[in-house]
């Protein structure tokens, strides 16, 4: 355990010693992190991804043998408060998220991908992959070298699909309702899924690391993003449910835009759906 947790804090050191070059731009790890002491203070600067930079990645696959929930909380939980700093995601939520998907890293995806949130591969992901079975046999799961990109992709994937967008009217110290949210928006088909996040955060505290981040003086809430709007012309064989896959936002959210009062689609029917802009 102390091996592990040293090993985090010297690629933090690392990343510090790097945090004047430019960051390098591989699909295979997200982001970098720079020292805690270069981070700027909230009423400068919001929440922002460039804070905390990742160290490059070394190439070799990193396994983490966990033993047992609070050793997860232990080895993970500074990360976790990172990218609370720098996307506004509850720190609480990533862990409690983490611990569910990932069977507090030891589940036989995360042995071989250092997923640690279950996340697919989806349109659009370049990096390394492997495959799962999971609702399906053989579905493919994006592949991290260290459970640290994996953290940090989570935090770009929650950011960066509309659907979610808005958990970030949300105060970040609002688990309740960031748990909910999540299963409002789809992360998970599980009906249960928010009861469950509910019940770790609070069995292990994990709304303290919120406080924590909360006392150091960062912003409560992201900056209100920006949205392109676009028209889905219906094809035959599109659902609501493919049609929200596709643009990454809820079939309630569609409904709500198209104001909708029922599901059914008509062949030539033009849906507007929208993203978050680049």
């Amino acid at each position: 355990m102390i091996k592990k947790v040293t090993l985090l804090l010297v690629l933090v050191f690392l990343a510090g010693c790097k945090s004047n070059k430019k960051a390098v731009s591989n699909s295979k790890k997200p982001g970098s992190y720079v020292s805690k002491s270069e981070a700027k203070p909230a009423e400068v600067v919001a929440a922002d991804e460039n804070l905390y930079v990742l160290p490059e990645d070394s190439g070799k696959f990193i396994d983490f043998p966990i033993n047992s929930v609070q050793e997860y909380i232990n080895t993970f939980s500074e990360i976790a408060q990172f990218e609370m700093k720098a996307y506004g995601i509850p720190a609480s939520i990533t862990l409690a998220q983490g611990i569910l998907e990932s069977g507090y890293g030891r589940s036989a995806l995360v042995k071989k991908t250092n997923n640690h949130f279950g996340i697919k591969c989806h349109t659009g992901w370049e990096g390394d992959y492997d495959y799962h079975d999971d609702d399906e046999k053989g579905e493919c799961f994006r592949k991290y070298n260290h459970p640290m990109y994996s953290f940090r992709d989570h935090s770009i994937f929650l950011t960066s699909r509309a659907r979610y967008s808005f958990l970030f009217d949300l105060d970040n110290d609002d688990y309740r309702g960031w748990a909910h949210g999540l299963k409002q928006a789809g992360y998970a088909t599980d009906r249960k899924y928010p009861s469950k996040l509910i019940s770790f955060i609070e069995q292990y505290d994990l709304h303290t690391y919120d406080k924590l981040v909360h006392n150091e003086g960062y912003v409560s809430k992201k900056e209100p993003k920006n949205y392109d709007y676009k028209t889905h012309v219906v094809q035959k064989g599109d659902t609501l449910y493919s049609i929200s896959r596709k643009y990454f936002v809820s079939v309630e959210e569609l409904m709500k835009i198209n104001k909708m009062n029922s599901s059914s689609l008509a062949i030539g029917q033009q849906l507007v759906v929208k993203s978050v802009k680049k």
